[in-house]
């Protein structure tokens, strides 16, 4: 017997014996309402997983957030008119360049976060962000504004997308 004569006959049994399973997989599945409801079940346990996996990320991430706040407000902000404009020019840039080179979300919203809290019209500035910081990093920073109490800015959701025209929001 040839060697291809061989493996064109294991080739046919392996995939006869695939879909045979496959049919009775089926047939399983469709007459069987125990088999039906032990499917069922273990879908809703693997979305409920899911779920949980996905809070408990969102949990640790907005933890992470936190502390980076309150390291930043721990460093201190400058006070000197002249200390504050190169500060905010340094965080923006800095900030600019994470979001260029793209991947540290936390780092970039920070460094926005700390040119907003130096700038003397926040409102204004947010503007600017929504046009120009990716929406990434901004969801990120708008949980940044959120955790700071002493930053006034009315309502900042971290939505892009415009305003109806100059000074409303």
């Amino acid at each position: 017997m040839k060697t291809s004569t061989l493996v064109a006959a294991s080739a046919g049994t392996i995939l006869t014996g695939l879909l045979a399973y496959a049919v009775y997989f089926d047939h399983k599945r469709q007459t069987d309402p125990e088999f039906r409801k032990a499917l069922k079940r273990n879908n809703r346990r693997m979305a409920r997983a899911v779920k949980e996996e996905a809070e408990a990320q969102g949990a640790m991430q907005r933890e992470v957030i936190k502390k980076a706040v309150e390291r930043a407000k721990d460093e201190g902000f400058p006070t000197d008119l002249e200390e504050k404009e190169a500060y905010f020019m340094g965080q923006v840039s800095t900030g600019e360049h994470l979001c260029a080179q793209g991947g540290n979300n936390l780092e970039a919203a920070l460094a926005f976060y700390k040119a907003l809290k130096v700038y003397p019209q926040p409102k204004d500035l947010i503007s600017i962000y929504d046009k120009t910081v990716p929406k990434e990093v901004l969801e990120v920073l708008a949980e940044m504004v959120a955790l700071d109490a002493g930053l006034k800015l009315g309502s900042f959701t971290g939505e892009t997308g415009g305003s109806d025209g100059p000074g409303v929001e």
